[in-house]
């Protein structure tokens, strides 16, 4: 049986392999990730190095404290929960991050959707939030985290995925994808079917949770279940210092635009959590093309019919 690690540990186990410090152009979208489960005093850290990167560069951990109102140890947990090794690190992010906007890359914005919006503005807007998104998730995204996680499900020999809710869509989305290249993928969003099947279990075997909280208790459960028995296990989190992993191998997170009254957090998360099931199945596709192939092309075949064409794609 694994042993688990305290969730101060960012729920990785030895061997795990590290995370690198988000680069310069990761920095605000990590901001933008982590700042609703931060600290009041910690949230006024992050955005003031997220607002002003070239100024907060220019200034010690004491100004910066005392920039935000803050102390010199809320500066440094704030630069650690950010990736960064201390304050140093994310001064030189900083500098790099404002290095990239005087070249001519203009600063993030968000827009919100007012209800008398016209539908030509709610479609632009939604448009420009979604490759924000999108562009955040890519820039935080760990690719070594992301790497061992393709080599655990191409080598699987069965991979259970849990879900609920918006989340539970996405699940059904990555297996459906594994399932056409010919790879054993089941998804779960019953939380009882889920558990039943995670106890099945053992090394070799991969277990994926999706929750944008990271705090789904129905998503939780089943993935600890798998952990305890020794499959590889996977999160795909916005928030990566959140419960669930805990009992993740590998951590993938994602990013979202910010919640509004007309646009839960469930629609920008699912956005974010898309682009990384497809990572995760182009890499798997790319890692077994000699099987996948012609796995893929049959299914395409069976399912021509339905479509009105001889090998049409659906």
């Amino acid at each position: 049986m694994k042993e688990t690690f305290a969730h101060a540990s960012g729920g990785r186990r030895a061997g795990g392999g590290g995370t690198a410090p988000p680069a310069p152009a990761a920095l605000a979208a990590k901001v933008r990730t982590l700042a609703p489960s931060m600290t009041r005093s910690m949230q006024r850290v992050a955005e003031a190095v997220a607002g002003d990167p070239a100024g907060c560069a220019a200034l010690t951990v004491t100004g910066l404290a005392e920039l935000t109102g803050t102390s010199e140890a809320t500066v440094v947990r704030t630069a650690r929960l950010l990736g960064y090794p201390g304050y140093r690190d994310l001064r030189l992010a900083l500098a790099g991050l404002a290095a990239q906007q005087q070249s001519g890359r203009a600063p993030a914005i968000t827009t919100d959707i007012a209800v008398d919006d016209p539908i030509a503005d709610v479609v632009a807007k939604l448009a420009y939030d979604e490759q924000q998104t999108l562009a955040d998730t890519a820039a935080g995204l760990d690719t070594g985290q992301l790497g061992a996680a393709v080599a655990a499900l191409a080598a699987a020999r069965r991979t259970d995925v849990y879900g609920i809710g918006a989340s539970g869509l996405v699940a059904q989305d990555l297996t459906q994808k594994l399932l056409r290249i010919g790879l054993i993928a089941h998804a779960h969003n019953d939380p009882h079917l889920a558990v039943t099947n995670a106890v099945q279990l053992r090394a070799g075997d991969v277990a994926l949770a999706i929750t944008h909280s990271g705090s789904t208790g129905d998503v939780i459960e089943p993935l600890r279940a798998a952990f305890e028995r020794g499959a590889t296990t996977v999160a795909i989190t916005g928030r990566p210092d959140s419960p669930v992993t805990q009992y993740a191998d590998h951590v993938l997170t994602t990013s979202t635009s910010r919640e509004s009254e007309l646009r839960p957090a469930a629609m920008s998360s699912r956005t974010s959590q898309l682009l990384v099931v497809d990572c995760l199945f182009v890499g798997v596709a790319q890692r077994t093309y000699d099987s996948a192939a012609p796995a893929l092309a049959a299914s395409y075949e069976a399912l021509a019919h339905r479509h009105g064409g001889s090998r049409g794609r659906p």
